[in-house]
């Protein structure tokens, strides 16, 4: 019922490749879901590599989310993943995962990587619904404060042939 009431409103989500125009956006999301945000500046240089593939998801004309991947031999690694707070809960970040995943086996892609910290559970649940599977640990690897003992990193891994 919402999606379609979000449609006759004009409020649908819309899903395209995101630009250097889009860093300033993606920065404020970046920093407001992550303890150490990515500037601005960072999100520029990732953007303009030839190996970066990037996504955005719009609600209206607001940026609500993003998806960012590097490509090397066939294989990818998602380097961030992000919906803005007001926007969480509606399943654009699965919307996101997945138009992404479709064009990364589209040029070529075997298989995509990430890290998930271990207590994300909402971000565990995003990637264990889309297929992927842990293939590693990396203790302590998340700050926690000063004193206070890291959370470890998951490695997921999701083939794509």
């Amino acid at each position: 019922m919402k999606g379609w009431l979000d449609r006759l409103l004009g409020r649908a989500a819309s899903l395209s490749e995101a630009t250097t125009r889009d860093a300033e956006a993606i920065a404020a999301i970046h920093a407001t879901s992550f303890q150490r945000g990515w500037s601005e500046q960072e999100i520029q240089r990732l953007l303009i590599e030839r190996n970066v593939l990037a996504h955005r998801i719009l609600r209206g004309n607001r940026l609500a989310g993003f998806i960012m991947s590097r490509e090397a031999a066939g294989e990818a690694e998602i380097l961030s993943i992000a919906v803005a707070a007001s926007q969480r809960g509606r399943g654009l970040a699965r919307q996101l995962l997945a138009h992404h995943m479709r064009r990364l086996a589209g040029i070529g892609v075997k298989a995509i990587f990430l890290e998930v910290d271990e207590n994300n559970a909402p971000a565990r649940r995003l990637y264990d619904r889309a297929g992927f599977r842990e293939v590693g640990r990396r203790e302590a690897y998340y700050s926690r404060g000063p004193g206070i003992k890291g959370g470890a990193a998951l490695v997921l891994r999701r083939d794509l042939s």
